[in-house]
């Protein structure tokens, strides 16, 4: 009866700890709502997420011990990326938003007229109308271009981030080379941080 209820125990005290281990991830990846960015922002968070959540589904499912521990070290890395991907979500998402602001459908509109009337009678005053709209349409230029190429690397590391927990039941299973697996996972989280950095420097006044 004593080694039953020790038994007992035993597994209550295992289910605490994973349970908590849950709770922990979860309340760690609670900021992430893709519904707050528009597309195509919204697909990645959400890509990423279902990634996430099958990495560690994978990891729980592997036996106790050194190496299952090593595992969930490796995702908490990816946790990392999973975080700077939702960051890199919400910047282009703002990005995209400043150019919906500038508006421009009515900026060439407006150039249009402008140029039509330098053309008719030229003015220093029309000509640098001219000179400004030009400008605000070279930064939405660069916005839109900023934005289409964050956008391509998100979607490219997407598909690197999916490869990665292909890979992780093998690995969790000690069918895989752990060491180059870690290295695999270290190097996307650095390209993203590396792609989080740039897009920060997009937004920065």
């Amino acid at each position: 009866m004593r080694s039953v209820l020790i038994l007992v125990g035993v597994a209550i005290a295992g289910a605490v700890v994973v349970g908590l281990l849950r709770s922990l991830r979860s309340d760690r990846r609670g900021g992430l709502d893709p519904f707050t960015v528009g597309e195509p922002w919204r697909q990645f968070v959400q890509g990423a997420t279902r990634s996430g959540t099958k990495l560690h589904q994978t990891i729980d499912a592997a036996a106790p011990g050194p190496l299952r521990n090593r595992m969930e070290s490796i995702a908490g890395r990816l946790d990392d990326g999973l975080e700077e991907t939702w960051t890199i979500a919400r910047r282009g998402d703002q990005i995209d938003d400043t150019i919906r602001r500038l508006d421009p459908t009515a900026l060439r509109s407006k150039l249009a007229t402008l140029e039509a009337r330098a053309a008719a009678s030229s003015t220093p005053d029309i000509d640098a109308a001219v000179t400004s709209v030009q400008d605000q349409l070279e930064s939405v230029r660069r916005l839109e271009l900023e934005s289409k190429k964050t956008a391509d690397r998100l979607r490219l590391t997407q598909t690197r981030l999916d490869e990665l927990v292909s890979r992780a039941a093998e690995v969790a299973v000690g069918a895989g080379d752990t060491d180059l697996y870690e290295h695999d996972v270290d190097d996307l989280v650095i390209e993203l941080e590396a792609l989080r950095q740039a897009v920060d420097e997009t937004n920065r006044p």
